[in-house]
């Protein structure tokens, strides 16, 4: 392929920074780093750069990520709500998620399909310890893209035949893929969620969210972990809890001279 020889020159801009720019017979950048050099940019520039100091300042002071609302609903934003149908005690029942809003967590978790194997594994793990998220006033909500139809049968089964058996919590029907789509957790040419888990707090927002891909299973020790850590600093605003925090260990202060006292202490 044949090239194209350039020279390149230097232009000081009224603030003595230096740009590089190509000459007339490389490319249309010319024109965007001169313009870079004009008074009118370099006073956009300085008006951007402030803009994000005062935002990092304020993420800073905060210590807690809140998203646009135009967003996905990713951490910090509030969950979209849902209106469905679900089993639970072997009945179907309509579950929405705002009226859990001001009344307690929520812990919702996506799984691929009724009547695979990976997901038994999970779901009926997060049921056997449904009465340690009940302590810490949190309601937990499984999600799958199949009917309610499918959802009673396989609670209906055994769990030494692959089956669910009675579970504690309720067992959400998205046949319409809305709820999967709206958190952003779908695969659209399967129809079929990613194994997507949020924890919503009392307010509504999604404050921490994991995605696994369909092989690979969920921790519920991590899950419990994370949300008694979310719970304490909701608890405790001035603190932040470092890798691997349990109730009862030390939390820090994030200040720099304050979390000095942490990183002595290990």
């Amino acid at each position: 392929m044949a090239s194209v020889a350039s020279s390149t020159t230097l232009i000081s801009s009224p603030s003595s920074r230096v740009f590089p720019v190509k000459s007339s017979l490389s490319s249309p950048s010319v024109s965007f780093l001169q313009t870079l050099s004009s008074p009118s940019a370099s006073a956009s520039l300085r008006s951007s750069f402030a803009r994000r100091s005062s935002l990092t300042s304020t993420s800073r002071r905060s210590f807690a990520v809140k998203a646009q609302a135009d967003e996905l609903p990713l951490v910090g934003n509030k969950a979209p709500d849902f209106e469905a149908e679900a089993v639970f005690d072997q009945e179907f029942i309509k579950v929405k998620l705002s009226e859990y809003i001001g009344k307690k967590y929520v812990i919702l978790f996506f799984y691929p399909l009724d009547f695979t194997f990976v997901c038994p594994t999970e779901i009926t793990a997060f049921s056997d310890r449904y009465s340690e998220f009940e302590k810490l006033n949190t309601e937990v909500l499984g999600v799958s893209v199949d009917s309610v139809f499918s959802h009673l049968a396989w609670v209906q089964t055994d769990r030494k035949s692959g089956g669910l058996g009675d579970l504690n919590y309720h067992l959400v029907s998205d046949v319409t893929k809305s709820i999967a789509k709206s958190f952003g957790v779908l695969i659209h040419d399967q129809g079929i969620a990613l194994r997507g888990l949020f924890i919503i707090d009392k307010e509504g927002v999604i404050q921490h969210s994991t995605i696994n891909n369909l092989g690979i299973g969920r921790s519920v020790d991590e899950t419990m972990r994370t949300l008694q850590a979310l719970q304490y600093i909701q608890e405790n605003p001035d603190e932040v809890c470092p890798a691997g925090w349990k109730p009862g260990e030390k939390s820090m202060k994030p200040d720099p001279k304050l979390s000095k006292t942490y990183f002595a202490a290990i």
